[in-house]
């Protein structure tokens, strides 16, 4: 074809203005079903979208700070000033729609997907919903564990299990391979989704959720053991009041100790080594102050041996809560990281390790209770 003319363009881009002299050809053939249609050089497609004066660089910038950093209009307004873009706010809002569209354009992609499970020849399901705040929309995404690809991305108003079969249903309907399994948190209505669109499919909670759904009973045990070590150490106000008027940096030590012993009894949400913690702090504290500055052992105030029998006390009567919490705490932190698989192991190594691990797990457990029949 001829080339009729030349249409010179500006973009916007992470790297400045760019001028595009683009060659545009044309049919010059009368009896050609194409004549003097505009045909405009494939490359361009590549660099902007039609009509729009800034660069898919920087369009793929704006969305990376809006969903990988969650920034603001303004904030990635004031961000792309600093970088030199001459753009207005309206216009960023415009382009994250942009961004939206040509995302999902590439999520619905059939071929493309088509051709990234076919080279794997299965794929394992994980689904999930995430609603922004109750009362609204649920995203639902359907993702391959695989590649890590999302095949499917839809918004609903219920999460009933009707709803939820027909999104398995037109991803399997979609996909030309086998599926192997499905990932899914703990939710009802998934369970029954996945029961009725792929009932002979295996389907399994995710490491996340089934570590949680495991550690719950301990989590319970731990929290009881710590309300009784609690009532156990009383008095550490008593303690404190009564080197107030004492020389000021032996108050300053007994008030520390006092404080480190309070927080480490009242923290929640960590393993429960609360009781070595103790031990061992105190231990180590009182153990320095025994040393004067002159390097001579001393006696220690009667405050410091009333905190250290206060402590010994409720750790002796605690021991038999603690002892089977921490043990059942290191058995799931060992789940934890088999399933994690840092090592690279494969899926029979894996298996095999997670079995070993229940293996020893049911040995303990039947050593200590020889009349309880684990199935």
């Amino acid at each position: 074809m001829w080339n009729e003319y030349n249409n010179p363009r500006h973009i916007r881009t992470l790297n400045g203005v760019v001028e595009l002299q683009l060659k545009i050809r044309r049919c010059q053939n009368k009896s050609c079903l194409r004549y003097k249609k505009a045909y405009r050089p494939e490359l361009e497609g590549s660099l902007a979208l039609p009509q729009n004066e800034f660069g898919l660089d920087v369009i793929a910038y704006i969305g990376a700070l809006r969903y990988q950093e969650h920034r603001s209009v303004p904030q990635i307004h004031t961000h792309l000033e600093l970088k030199g873009i001459c753009i207005s706010q309206r216009t960023v809002t415009h382009l994250i729609d942009r961004y939206d569209e040509l995302l999902s354009l590439w999520l619905k992609d059939h071929k493309r997907l088509k051709a990234i499970v076919k080279k794997q020849g299965r794929v394992i399901l994980a689904i999930d919903g995430m609603q922004p705040e109750i009362g609204h929309e649920v995203l639902w995404v359907i993702r391959d564990c695989l590649s890590g690809e999302i095949l499917l991305v839809k918004t609903l108003l219920s999460s009933r299990n009707e709803d939820l079969v027909a999104l398995l249903l037109e991803v399997t309907n979609t996909l030309d391979v086998p599926i192997d399994g499905v990932v899914s948190d703990g939710q009802q209505s998934i369970r029954k989704a996945v029961g009725l669109a792929l009932p002979k499919i295996a389907h399994g909670l995710c490491h996340y959720h089934y570590l949680k759904e495991a550690i719950k009973p301990i989590y319970e045990a731990d929290r009881h053991a710590k309300k009784e070590l609690k009532k156990k150490v009383r008095g550490l106000r008593d303690i404190e009041r009564s080197v107030a008027n004492e020389d000021k940096d032996l108050a300053t030590i007994i008030e520390d100790y006092c404080s480190a012993v309070r927080s480490s009894i009242t923290n929640d949400g960590h393993p429960p080594r609360l009781g070595i913690w103790i031990k061992v702090t105190i231990k180590f504290d009182i153990d320095r102050t025994k040393l004067r500055t002159d390097g001579k052992k001393s006696a220690l105030p009667p405050s410091l041996v009333n905190l250290k029998h206060l402590q010994a006390l409720g750790l002796s009567a605690t021991a038999s809560l603690f002892a089977p919490v921490r043990v059942a705490y290191e058995w799931v932190d060992k789940a934890s990281n088999i399933l994690n698989n840092k090592i690279g192991l494969d899926a029979a190594g894996v298996k095999q390790s997670y079995q070993q691990l229940l293996t020893d797990m049911s040995t303990i457990f039947l050593r200590h209770n020889p009349n309880i029949c684990v199935c």
